[in-house]
């Protein structure tokens, strides 16, 4: 009966009997887990930690239980040492708490597309057996809202076994294709719990610098795409002076806010979905969920849309900016890795870079810090590490920005690329890279 007095707090009136005759404990729910089942994590500020710590206790009941997800937020207990033989990570986008695993061998990366992943659930190349999702109350028609992260788990939602959904009245209810009908939940959990939030980073020089010349190649009315991390929040502080900027972007974060309270972000010249700021999901603050919670400005969609390039291309203007680990002198972008060690993923940055590309009057933008580990190691170097990935091939090279300036890259040599990203280079690598390149045969 507790149950069924917690949702009629959510004021339901005709869909009552359905959900109330669904709802469980959080430890009842994750029963529905079995040994070698393939579980999905919504990631993001909206994992659901409830649901993850009852299925965690579980641990000597279960084993070979695959969990696949993008970045999460908290603990992610399941890639620890003494769960191995329990539960295995497979990820689709590296995060801070598993990391280690992914490099130790006790947990797998998976580098794809962020707009592809989708694919693989509807497609049946990977069926997935459970989907624990977090999502807002349902409304009056019944329908729930994946709040901060629609990404890929609508996708996830629509295509697993059971779906098993913590609900929480702390949920932003996020408008545009970002909800699921409570017919379509298996059980659900109440936890009225405050939703993870993401800390914010400290702006350094280096920072501004670096923002204040990717600030610099925005134009009025452009739209924008943008991560999360000291650069992009630098280039919002020098977008003050801008006009009718518009968002399309996999994510963003607490910066968007002032700019669209002091009428610099409109989306009023986008040239599509105007007036709407589309994004996949939100990484930041409670301040955060509450600006976008029920406000018809944000239209939230899932990454196999929001991240098409065909669909970017559609705006006029794009500027799409992504952050690298390290380039070569040919162009060659190194995003989601260490040498051998993986750092991140793939993510949306081929989706927005090609995007960004085929808009007119597009800007592909790579933002890098010109070194390293203290000023020891140059970023731009004469070849990759052994073991790193290049995300971004040098024929989907642009624009690289770095603190000492911008070089562009597209349709130009082997030669003019050196050339240009030398000169973006620190300065005091900058010999041993023009020796490196003239050892090549680069240029003479």
């Amino acid at each position: 009966m507790s149950n069924l007095r917690q949702f009629k707090s959510f004021g339901l009136s005709h869909w009552q009997k359905h959900v109330s005759e669904r709802a469980v404990t959080a430890e009842d729910a994750v029963k529905r887990v079995r040994s070698g089942d393939r579980v999905y994590i919504h990631p993001g500020c909206a994992e659901p930690e409830t649901l993850l710590g009852a299925l965690m206790a579980r641990r000597e009941e279960l084993s070979d239980v695959e969990i696949v997800h993008l970045m999460t937020i908290g603990t992610a207990r399941y890639a620890d040492e003494d769960m191995e033989g329990h539960f295995r990570h497979n990820a689709f986008f590296v995060g801070r708490n598993v990391r280690e695993a992914v490099n130790s061998g006790r947990a797998d990366y998976t580098p794809i597309f962020l707009s592809e992943i989708p694919a693989l659930f509807y497609k049946g190349r990977m069926e997935l057996d459970v989907a624990l999702i977090q999502v807002s109350p349902p409304d009056e028609h019944g329908f729930c809202s994946f709040g901060v992260g629609v990404d890929i788990t609508k996708a996830a939602s629509e295509t697993a076994r059971t779906v098993v959904a913590q609900v929480n009245p702390r949920m932003p209810r996020t408008l545009g294709d970002s909800f699921i009908h409570v017919n379509k939940i298996d059980f659900f959990v109440e936890a009225d719990v405050a939703l993870p939030e993401l800390a914010h980073r400290e702006i350094s020089s280096l920072h501004n610098e670096i923002g204040r010349h990717i600030a610099g190649l925005i134009e009025d009315g452009a739209t924008l795409q943008m991560g999360i991390g000291g650069i992009p929040d630098a280039v919002l502080l020098y977008l003050r002076e801008k006009r009718d900027l518009g968002i399309h972007t996999e994510m963003f974060s607490d910066g968007i806010v002032e700019l669209v309270e002091n009428g610099i972000i409109t989306n009023d010249r986008k040239t599509l979905h105007q007036g709407k700021s589309v994004v996949t999901f939100v990484l930041g603050s409670e301040k955060l969920y509450k600006f976008i919670d029920n406000n018809p400005l944000f239209e939230f969609r899932p990454t196999e849309y929001a991240n098409d390039p065909f669909v970017v291309s559609q705006n006029e203007k794009m500027v799409a900016i992504n952050s690298a680990i390290q380039i070569d002198l040919t162009g060659q972008v190194v995003s989601d890795s260490i040498g051998a060690s993986i750092y991140s993923g793939i993510g949306g940055q081929v989706d927005f870079i090609r995007g960004a590309a085929r808009s007119k009057g597009g800007k592909p933008i790579i933002a890098i810090p010109s070194t390293a580990k203290d000023g020891s190691l140059s970023r731009i170097v004469d070849c990759i590490d052994p073991g790193a990935g290049v995300v971004t091939s040098r024929g989907d090279a642009h624009y690289v920005v770095t603190e000492y300036g911008v070089a562009y890259l597209h349709g130009k040599s082997l030669a003019e690329r050196a050339r240009s990203l030398i000169n973006i280079a620190h300065p005091k690598f900058r010999r041993e890279l023009e020796e490196a390149a003239r050892t090549r045969k680069i240029f003479i």
